[in-house]
């Protein structure tokens, strides 16, 4: 949870700082003609934090062992190539496939003999990420617009099917597809040689991510969805020494 508010406050107090030195004095416009185009392209960086939503089964009281579960979320990173389509003046769709890299732990308090132990499983994904969003962005200011992002991703996870170590176990498997609704808000920064975006995202699992193998270790889980903050660094369009990606 610190975690999650460190980076949210960061990015909010960048935003403020850099919408308010734009706003002082009306600027020469930078790629006047980018929203004009049907598509363009760029890449994106990005921070995400992996996290789980737990939902424990009516019966746990009844098992042997586990007495209860606490999940840890950790920092990760994101890579991924941008497509966008114009479809209405403030309007747009974008395609953004990439890879997801991150962990989640999930710490498993044991009651055995009176005595309390714990175990921690370390879940790491590496996810194929296939979100497709909708972009709607408000009237240009100087070289500055804000926009909201929404809609959905499939994810598979390469590392949900991956072997467990004996010295690992024991250890709860995931479904490696996933599907995720994402909503967020960002600041597009038009910049001389290219477009500039800060990007805020709440990605939210939509299906019960357990791959149930009969032990308490997953029955616990009545449900088990996964969950991501995500900050993203978009680097779009433009034009590169005297080359332009875009028609002047």
């Amino acid at each position: 949870m610190r975690t999650k508010a460190f980076f949210i406050i960061t990015v909010v107090c960048f935003l403020f700082w850099a919408l308010n030195a734009d706003a002082q004095k009306r600027l020469p416009r930078n790629l006047p003609k980018l929203d004009n185009q049907p598509a363009h392209f760029g890449y994106s960086l990005g921070l995400n934090v992996m996290d789980f939503t737990l939902k424990p089964s009516a019966e746990f009281y009844t098992f042997d062992t586990v007495y209860a579960v606490e999940n840890r979320p950790y920092v990760g990173f994101n890579i991924n190539m941008i497509a966008n389509m114009r479809l209405l003046r403030y309007l747009d769709l974008r395609f953004m496939p990439g890879l997801n890299f991150g962990q989640r732990d999930l710490e498993y308090k044991l009651l055995e003999n009176g005595v309390f132990t714990k175990h921690v499983m370390r879940i790491e994904s590496t996810f194929l990420d296939f979100p497709l969003l909708l972009k709607y962005r408000s009237e240009r200011y100087n070289n500055f617009r804000p926009y909201l992002i929404g809609g959905g991703s499939f994810r598979y996870d390469l590392a949900a099917q991956k072997k467990i170590d004996p010295e690992d176990r024991p250890k709860i498997k995931l479904n490696p597809w996933d599907g995720y609704y994402e909503v967020g808000l960002g600041v597009d920064f038009f910049l001389e040689y290219f477009m500039f975006a800060v990007e805020v995202k709440g990605s939210f699992g939509a299906f019960n991510a357990v791959n149930y193998d009969n032990t308490e270790y997953t029955r616990y889980h009545e449900t088990l969805t996964s969950k991501m903050l995500i900050i993203s660094f978009h680097f779009e369009g433009g034009k590169i020494d005297k080359i332009s990606w875009f028609s002047e």
